[in-house]
C-alpha cells in the first residue's frame, strides 16, 4: 500500500519533529513521488518550484563543469532534502539531482510552502532546525575533498557510507551503493588514473573488495588509519 504524504512526513527527517497539526497543514499540499534507478529529479537551472526530500532510496546530486565534466556533490539518502536552498531562494536548481537506485521523494510546491510559513511560524522553526543539522553535516565533509592526499580522501568517503548504510556481512561491512571509478573520482575530486591505482591496490591487500551491487569494507583500522593521515 502506497504511503500518504502524512505518513512519510511523520518519519522523515526534517519533518519528523514538527507538530501533528504543522504536519497536517504540509501533508495537505504535499505529494509523494517515485523515481526509478537512473531517472532524473531535477535539473540544473530549472526553476525550483518544489522542495524534494528523500523518503527511501539514495540520489546523486552533481554539477556538470564548463569542459563537461561531471562533479559529484554528494550521495544523498533517506530524510535529506534536495533543492532546498535554491527553493528558499528562489534561484534555478544549482545541480542535476539523479535516483541511483528506486527512490521515493516527499514534494512540496515551492508557493504551498511559502504560503504556509507565512501563516505558521511554528513550521518555519521546525525546517530551520532540520535544514541547519543536514547543513552542519554537509560543511564538516567539505574538509573530504580538500586538504589531504587522495588515498585519505577516498578512505573518509568509505568509511563515512559504511557508517551511514553499511551492513555487517561476509566479514566486513557492505554497502550497498555500486559507484563507478569515475563516480568515485568525481566525489573526491581527483582523476580517474588514480582512483584505480588506489582502489586495485585495495583489492590487492584485502582493504576494500568492490563488486557489482556495492563494495565491502574489510580492513577498516587501515582505512582509519589513512583517514588520519
Amino acid at each position: 500500500m502506497a504511503l500518504t504524504p502524512e505518513e512519510v512526513l511523520r518519519t522523515a527527517r526534517p519533518f519528523s519533529a514538527l507538530p501533528d497539526g504543522d504536519r497536517q497543514h504540509l501533508s495537505a499540499v504535499a505529494e509523494v513521488r517515485s523515481f526509478a534507478a537512473g531517472e532524473v529529479i531535477l535539473r540544473e537551472a530549472e526553476p525550483s518550484d518544489f522542495l524534494y526530500t528523500i523518503v527511501s532510496g539514495r540520489v546523486k546530486v552533481f554539477k556538470m563543469t564548463p569542459s563537461g565534466k561531471d562533479i559529484i556533490l554528494g550521495v544523498f539518502g533517506s530524510g535529506d532534502p534536495v533543492g532546498s536552498v535554491a527553493v528558499f531562494k528562489e534561484h534555478p536548481y544549482p545541480a542535476t539531482a539523479v535516483a541511483l537506485e528506486d527512490t521515493v521523494c516527499i514534494r512540496i510546491p515551492r508557493t504551498a510552502l511559502f504560503s504556509l510559513l507565512e501563516r505558521y511560524p511554528t513550521i518555519a522553526r521546525g525546517l530551520l532546525l532540520g535544514l541547519t543539522q543536514r547543513l552542519v553535516e554537509l560543511v564538516n565533509r567539505v574538509g573530504e575533498l580538500t586538504g589531504a592526499r587522495v588515498e585519505p580522501r577516498l578512505a573518509r568517503l568509505f568509511l563515512r557510507l559504511a557508517r551511514e548504510i553499511g551492513r555487517e556481512e561476509g566479514g566486513g561491512i557492505f554497502v550497498p551503493l555500486a559507484l563507478s571509478r569515475q563516480e568515485l573520482s568525481d566525489m573526491t575530486g581527483t582523476t580517474i588514473e588514480t582512483c584505480i591505482r588506489v582502489m586495485s591496490k585495495w583489492q590487492k591487500e584485502d582493504t576494500v573488495h568492490t563488486g557489482r551491487d556495492g563494495f565491502v569494507v574489510l580492513d577498516r583500522e587501515t582505512l582509519t588509519a589513512l583517514a588520519n593521515s
